[in-house]
């Protein structure tokens, strides 16, 4: 059972000196998730190496069990140190695909060819594709077999209005995600702020906010289970 993570390699929040980038928890979480279930990891980005931190995430009150377990993990802080970079990447043969959040995926991975590539064939190829919090955004322009964009119709959820509301930055991301999910036909769905909710449709697994890391995870694996199966 072969994974691929796909983490961002942007590290500013649009034109102001604030860095940004993966949201700890968002990575910790589910990759232990799936190492914990069996699974090989491979860890891409877009530029490849280390990506970056967003530094809020490293803050005392948003560290979890994850995110100590990963501090105290020589193995896994040398793997994220060097990512390979996604476009090289996407010729691999992976189970199952996921995202984590962050601010930055927002503006290299929304955009990114070779992401939006990577999600429409492993979705043809009837593989699982799992996105939390801010990562839902990377399906912005996924399209689906018949043209369609990939969250028409379907089950989706990610990082509410409400939540960016909370956290300051509605004027400075690019698009909010909520927003974008709608407008591109998708059935959204949110639990409260900051509360943990996974939406799941077929072989596309979305998680609202930090709180979901897990739960994502496991649907995904959930979903990865199936798929084999059928």
């Amino acid at each position: 059972m072969k994974i691929l993570m796909v983490l961002t390699s942007h590290d500013r929040l649009g034109e102001t000196d604030k860095k940004t980038g993966f949201w700890l928890e968002e990575f910790a979480a589910p990759y232990y998730v799936f190492l914990d279930g069996g699974a090989s990891v491979t860890l891409a980005s877009p530029k490849g190496g280390q990506p970056p931190l967003d530094p809020k995430s490293d803050a005392p009150d948003f560290q979890t069990d994850a995110t100590r377990r990963f501090r105290a993990d020589e193995d896994a802080q040398e793997r994220l140190a060097s990512t390979v970079r996604l476009a090289d990447a996407v010729g691999g043969e992976y189970d199952a695909v996921f995202y984590p959040g962050g601010h930055g995926p927002l503006w290299d991975l929304a955009e990114d060819r070779a992401s939006i590539a990577l999600i429409e064939t492993t979705i043809a190829a009837g593989r699982p594709v799992a996105a939390v919090c801010h990562a839902p955004g990377v399906l912005r322009h996924v399209r689906g077999a018949d043209g369609a964009p990939l969250v028409q119709g379907k089950n989706v959820t990610g990082f509410s209005n409400s939540e960016e509301e909370a956290v300051g930055l509605t004027g400075i991301v690019p698009f909010l995600v909520e927003d974008m999910l709608k407008a591109n036909g998708g059935r959204y769905s949110k639990a409260a702020d900051w509360q943990p909710h996974v939406a799941v449709d077929g072989l596309l697994v979305t998680g609202q906010n930090p709180a979901s890391s897990e739960v994502t995870a496991e649907a995904l694996l959930t979903s990865l289970h199936k798929a084999n199966a059928s």
